[in-house]
């Protein structure tokens, strides 16, 4: 008892088995050096020094302001939710490579430099509004590798829950819970274009030009249509107006109402004959003009009769485009996907996990979150081949991100050696030379 252990150990049910520790340089994370690799080839790094200020004077500094936000945020997009892990994570070979070369031998920050990183640096107001930025140009950079020139956006609230008596949670009658309510952006290839944390009892549509209009603005910049999709929570004349007037597309559910079901009276009910055991689906399109609205505008109606069901069920949209009923119906149906990226983030960064006591802190905790996100999201998009392409970011995490290795260093270089499983050789290859082949970043 006291002493120290120099033995290895002798394991009583195989007596072939002895386990010892020999203070190896191994990772369980070997798979974010690739992540680290797109973040490189995205200009990250540049991005962060453009738009956040580092305020530390003297040995505060002993870490570089672009390494502590590289590790809170790749810890995220590994799957470490909590900074009580930064222990775990400033030991780790794999996130010290990740870090600048000073930094691959001393190791990470520890929590309490991360705390204060996180609640005290980046939660003034100037790192704030730099942080949205640095998220919103690195998806732009992605823009450039053979995307579309029209782009949809589909924007969505989702419920945070609280822990405690935290500034800003309030009552949410639509969660029925005491929560935080952040509003999301995203573009239709799943990454979060912009996010914005708000107390727990404000509405659904809430600060939605905050997020949207500057979108706009910076893709009409470049020549792009943009459409825009909601569910019925933003189904507002002051958001049909502002996109008229600004050339924007929209697409967005509104309530069923008895002046609405008066309009497709001729498909309401169910014709006579014994009903079909598929559903029988029929659509109409026509002017609408409600009474808070200025004009009338394009409403479409999908009726569903279901066998066994009394009543159909009844959906209305109201648009500015001019597809056909059916294929209108489908653009919409799409947007179901926003609630799916959404779950991802839940699930893959924890980005609803908020547990700061101050708002202001929480507001951070999101903004890295999305980030880690979005750079998990962007990695499957452009760096993975076809055949896995449909990996959820929690399938990413545990089949790729989740690779072991071991550290070595033979003199100047560092040899990082990883276990072939789901990432082997030919994988990594593939998807490093699909990193290599994006154009670099303009200026």
């Amino acid at each position: 008892m006291g002493e120290k252990q120099t033995k290895p150990f002798q394991l009583s049910f195989n007596g072939l088995l002895k386990v010892d520790f020999q203070g190896s340089q191994v990772t369980s994370d070997g798979g974010l050096i690739l992540v680290r690799e797109l973040d490189e080839r995205l200009g990250l790094g540049k991005l962060i020094d453009e738009h956040l200020t580092d305020s530390r004077h003297g040995s505060n500094k002993k870490f570089p302001f672009v390494d502590l936000l590289r590790q809170s945020v790749y810890s995220r997009l590994a799957g470490y939710e909590d900074l009580n892990d930064a222990v775990r994570v400033s030991v780790d070979p794999t996130f010290r490579l990740i870090g600048s070369k000073k930094n691959w031998d001393r190791g990470g920050a520890l929590t309490s430099r991360l705390q204060s990183f996180e609640t005290g640096l980046l939660a003034g107001d100037e790192n704030l509004i730099g942080l949205m930025a640095v998220n919103r140009e690195l998806v732009a950079q992605a823009e450039g590798c053979g995307e579309s020139e029209r782009v949809v956006v589909d924007m969505d609230s989702t419920e945070s829950p609280v822990h405690g008596q935290q500034e800003g949670s309030a009552y949410n009658g639509h969660f029925e819970s005491v929560c935080y309510h952040p509003l999301l952006l995203f573009n239709q290839h799943g990454d979060c274009l912009a996010a914005k944390l708000r107390p727990g009892n404000v509405s659904s549509a809430e600060d939605w030009d905050e997020l949207l209009l500057p979108e706009v603005e910076r893709q009409q910049a470049e020549g792009k249509q943009v459409t825009f999709r909601a569910d019925a929570a933003f189904a507002k004349p002051e958001i049909y107006e502002t996109l008229e007037e600004r050339g924007v597309d929209y697409v967005i559910r509104i309530p069923a109402n008895k002046n609405l079901e008066l309009e497709i009276e001729d498909i309401l009910f169910r014709p006579p004959g014994r009903p079909s055991a598929k559903p029988l689906v029929r659509y109409k399109s026509f002017r609408y003009q409600a009474a808070s609205w200025s004009k009338s505008r394009r409403v479409v109606a999908k009726v569903e009769h279901h066998q066994g069901e009394l009543f159909p069920r009844v959906g209305f949209i109201v648009t500015s485009m001019a597809l056909p009923s059916r294929s209108l119906v489908r653009f919409y149906n799409k947007r179901g996907t926003a609630e799916q990226w959404i779950k991802e983030g839940k699930q893959a960064t924890s980005w609803t996990r908020l547990s700061c006591h101050r708002f202001r802190a929480n507001e951070v905790r999101l903004q890295l979150s999305v980030l880690a996100y979005n750079l998990g999201n962007l990695w499957r998009r452009l760096g993975l081949p076809h055949r896995i392409k449909s990996w959820s970011l929690t399938s990413l995490q545990h089949r790729l991100m989740k690779t072991g290795g071991r550290l070595v260093k033979h003199a100047r270089y560092y040899w990082l050696l990883l276990a072939e499983g789901h990432l082997n050789r030919r994988l990594f290859g593939d998807m490093l030379h699909r990193i290599w082949a994006l154009p670099l970043p303009s200026g």
